[in-house]
């Protein structure tokens, strides 16, 4: 929970929901397991973003 509103109070984290609900919704209509892994190594690497800024955040308080 503490994360999501980490999250929420940063400027960019309306453009990388975005992105995440872009990537989530080309999951679903992947067609292969080979396209649905590549999403997902997509998925992994926004995800380290997202927390690289939420621990900067952390440190700079």
């Amino acid at each position: 929970m503490y994360t999501r509103i980490m999250a929420s109070s940063t400027d960019s984290s309306s453009a990388v929901d975005d992105e995440v609900r872009q990537l989530y919704e080309r999951y679903q209509a992947a067609e292969s397991d080979a396209e649905r892994r590549e999403i997902a190594l997509e998925m992994g690497k926004l995800d380290g973003r997202r927390h690289a800024e939420i621990y900067a955040a952390l440190e700079d308080d």
